[in-house]
C-alpha cells in the first residue's frame, strides 16, 4: 500500500499492490513478474500446490493490477455498445459480461469484463491500458471515462470451498449470487463488491474494495479459510487453470491489433473461436463491416483445442498434417499437462481447412534428456473447449464444502 514514506509513483520502477504487505511474509521464491507497472508474483512456493488449491480448496490471487475504467454519463450505454462486440443493452444492473473490442478491420484490440453498476454507470476491466483507444472512440458521445486502477484493490477467491469461505467470513446471502452477478456486502465493517466471476473456469468470486481496507479483507479471508485450505497463488498456477478452462490470454492467443507489425498477426473474434461474443443484430459497432465480410468469405485460420498424446506439453510446438512434417498447418499458443483432466492439452491456431478436420494431426515436440535434445512427432487431435468445466462452476447455491 502506498504511504507518505514511499517515493512518488513516477520514481518507482514497479509499484506494489495494497495487498503486497499482507502476503509478503508468505513469499518463498521471490519469483516476480511485471503486470501493468506492478510487481506481482509468479509463484509463492510451489506451482503444483497452488494449482491444487484452485481445484480442491480455495485460492487467493491478487488482481489489483487489473486495469479498471469507470465509464459514466447519459451516453455510457450507447458508447459501450458502439465500442464492444456484445449488446450492452441486454446487460442488467449488477451483472457482468465478458466481451471484446476491435479496430475497424475487425481485429481484436483486447478483451475484458464490463460491470453494469447503474443505468448510466459501468466499470470496464482489462489486462492492459486502453485509455487512448477508449477516448478516441468516445468522440461524439456524452460520456466520462476515468482510469480508477489505483482506487480499487481486488482479490480473486477461486476454488470449490470459496463460497464456504465467504459465508464463514459473514457475507450473508453470498451463496445466492449467480454466475456473473454482483452483490454488495458490508458485514466485515467495510463495503465489498463481490462478483461471481474469475479466470479459472471453476467456482469462484472476485472481491473489489477500497485500498485502505486491504489488510482487513486479507486477514478476514485467511482466518475464514484456514480450515478450508485457503492458499495465495501466483501467475503460474493461474495459467494452468485458465488453459484447462480454455480461456484466452493476451500475448498468448492474440496480440493487441494496435501493436502488431506484420500482416496476418492480428486476429478477429471469429478466428479466436469466440463467435458467441459477436452480436451482429445489435447495430453498428467497431469492426462490424469487416466481420460481416469475413463471415461471408469464410475463415482462413482459427484457434482450436487440441489433445496431444504423451505427457510432454506441446509448448510452442508446430503442427503438421502428417508425421513426415512436410506441411505445417499451425502452431500451439498455450499448452500443458493437465493434472485434473489427466490429458495433454493445448490451444493452437490452425489454417483452413485443418481447423475443422477430424483427421489426426501431428505436433513437433522437442524433449531434453540428459542434456541431449530429441525431436518427437506426436499425434494430436482437435477437441472441444473448455477442456475442464465442473458443474459447481454454475451451481447456485454452490455445494457447501
Amino acid at each position: 500500500m502506498q504511504t507518505s514514506e514511499r517515493p512518488p509513483v513516477y520514481r518507482q520502477p514497479l509499484l506494489t499492490t495494497p495487498f503486497f504487505e499482507c502476503y509478503e511474509p508468505l513469499i518463498e521464491t521471490r519469483a516476480f513478474r511485471q503486470w501493468s507497472g506492478y510487481n506481482t508474483l509468479t509463484v509463492f512456493s510451489s506451482v503444483e500446490h497452488e494449482y491444487f488449491a484452485i481445484r480442491n480448496t480455495a485460492s487467493l490471487f491478487d488482481m489489483s493490477p487489473m486495469i479498471k475504467y469507470q465509464i459514466s454519463g447519459p451516453d455510457a450505454e450507447a458508447y459501450l455498445n458502439r465500442l464492444v462486440t456484445r449488446d450492452v443493452r441486454k446487460l442488467k444492473t449488477n451483472r457482468v459480461t465478458y466481451t471484446m473490442w476491435c479496430d475497424d478491420n475487425g481485429h481484436v484490440i483486447d478483451d475484458g469484463t464490463i460491470f453494469r453498476l447503474g443505468k448510466t454507470k459501468f466499470r470496464l476491466c482489462t489486462a492492459e491500458r486502453q485509455l487512448d483507444w477508449f477516448l478516441y472512440s468516445a468522440i461524439g458521445f456524452d460520456v466520462q471515462i476515468e482510469e480508477i486502477t489505483q482506487n480499487i484493490a481486488a482479490l480473486a477467491l477461486q476454488g470449490p470451498t470459496s463460497c464456504a469461505v465467504l459465508k464463514k467470513m459473514g457475507l450473508v446471502g453470498v451463496e445466492k449470487l449467480k454466475p456473473f452477478e454482483i452483490g454488495i456486502f458490508k458485514e466485515p465493517g467495510f463495503e465489498i463488491m463481490v462478483s461471481r466471476t474469475g479466470f479459472t473456469g471453476d467456482l469462484g468470486y472476485e472481491l473489489w474494495i477500497a485500498p485502505q481496507h486491504a489488510r482487513a479483507l486479507w486477514d478476514a479471508l485467511m482466518a475464514a479459510g484456514e480450515a478450508r485450505g485457503i492458499r495465495p497463488i501466483g501467475f503460474g498456477a493461474l495459467e494452468m487453470a485458465r488453459i484447462e478452462a480454455g480461456l484466452l490470454l493476451p500475448d498468448s492467443e492474440f496480440v493487441n491489433a494496435e501493436f502488431t507489425l506484420r500482416v496476418n498477426r492480428a486476429h478477429t473474434p471469429f478466428e479466436l473461436g469466440m463467435d458467441w461474443l459477436v452480436d451482429m443484430e445489435k447495430g453498428h459497432f467497431n469492426g462490424r463491416r469487416a466481420l460481416l465480410q469475413q463471415r461471408k468469405e469464410g475463415l482462413k485460420q482459427c484457434l482450436v483445442g487440441l489433445e496431444v498424446d504423451g505427457k510432454k506439453p506441446a509448448i510452442d510446438a508446430l503442427i503438421y498434417d502428417s508425421k513426415d512434417g512436410r506441411n505445417r498447418v499451425g502452431a500451439t499458443t498455450s499448452a500443458m499437462w493437465s493434472p485434473t483432466c489427466k490429458r495433454n492439452l493445448a490451444m493452437a491456431m490452425l489454417v483452413a481447412p485443418h481447423f475443422s478436420s477430424k483427421k489426426e494431426l501431428w505436433a513437433e515436440i522437442y524433449i531434453k534428456r540428459e542434456l541431449v535434445w530429441q525431436r518427437r512427432m506426436v499425434p494430436c487431435r482437435i477437441v472441444e473447449r473448455p477442456f475442464y468445466s465442473p458443474e459447481r462452476r454454475k451451481l447456485t447455491p454452490p455445494n457447501d464444502r
